[in-house]
């Protein structure tokens, strides 16, 4: 690390519950999915409200022209946006089960997005290793590119817009994929297979091609991965963290996504989300 962890911003800024960071034109963009709003926070921790939405969001990408692209996570239906308006792009409800995770743009305007395919408020509900990735195209075409799932979560993309990587949160692992000509995925393969006490959950990728992932229910928040499972660098923050991105002049902010709770009650209750940032050696790279 070359600096020491320090909130940006919290609750009191508004704040609910943060998810998918991405960096874009100098300030970190992000869904606030209890908030139901996309936000944005620069580096003195001063956050905006870029679209305010109908529904509790997730898998939410940037496109190529700088718009938006974000799924209705119940309803698992996805829309587009230019501007200050929603437009539907595509129904995915058929392809997907009971609610949508995360998602990521590629540099073709394409979505992949996954699904927790589970009641995860029904504390009786046990979960199911049947999850997909669906394709969404810009012109609104979906097909399931990914199936036999366990619970996928962040993804990220490298820079030669070659492979797709993706969190399996209840897997332990992160497992990869090439990405063909057309957006299906094929050679699947565990690209590491983490410890028992590593749930990954939003992830992002360094110019070493190591993976930074957030880990919830870890004793460690944030673990740095090389393939194979190398864990080299570790994390500790006082709460939960769920996701990461790094961001910044030079890509060396590692902004990580925390809350002491992600029960929706409990968050309406007593907001508990930050922003925390640290600077490490190793510059971002790929997407987002």
């Amino acid at each position: 690390m070359k600096s020491p962890i320090k909130t940006l911003a919290d609750a009191t800024t508004g704040l609910k519950f943060t998810e998918s960071p991405r960096w874009h034109k100098d300030k970190l963009w992000f869904i606030d999915i209890h908030d139901k709003r996309i936000k944005t926070m620069d580096l003195s921790g001063t956050v905006a409200t870029v679209l305010e939405l109908p529904f509790i969001p997730n898998g939410f990408g940037l496109t190529p022209d700088g718009g938006v692209v974000v799924g209705d996570a119940f309803q698992r239906r996805i829309y587009r946006s230019s501007g200050a308006s929603l437009q539907p792009l595509a129904d995915i409800s058929a392809l997907t089960t009971f609610c949508l995770s995360d998602g990521i743009v590629d540099a073709k305007g394409r979505l992949y997005v996954g699904d927790i395919g589970y009641n995860f408020v029904d504390p009786a509900a046990k979960p199911v290793e049947t999850c997909v990735i669906v394709l969404v195209g810009p012109d609104g075409r979906a097909s399931v590119v990914a199936d036999k799932l366990f619970f996928p979560n962040g993804m990220v993309i490298t820079p030669d817009s070659k492979t797709l990587i993706v969190g399996e949160t209840i897997g332990h692992r992160l497992t990869a994929f090439d990405i063909r000509e057309d957006g299906s995925l094929g050679n699947r393969r565990v690209w590491a297979q983490l410890p028992s006490s590593v749930g990954p959950d939003g992830i992002c990728l360094d110019a070493e091609g190591a993976v930074w992932c957030a880990n919830p229910e870890g004793a460690d928040s944030v673990v740095r991965v090389r393939e194979g499972g190398e864990i080299t660098d570790r994390i500790r923050v006082d709460t939960h963290a769920y996701a990461v991105m790094l961001g910044g002049p030079e890509r060396r902010h590692l902004f990580i996504s925390t809350s002491a709770s992600h029960d929706p009650a409990e968050i309406q209750r007593h907001p508990s989300a930050s922003f925390q940032v640290v600077e490490v050696e190793v510059p971002g790279a790929g997407t987002p």
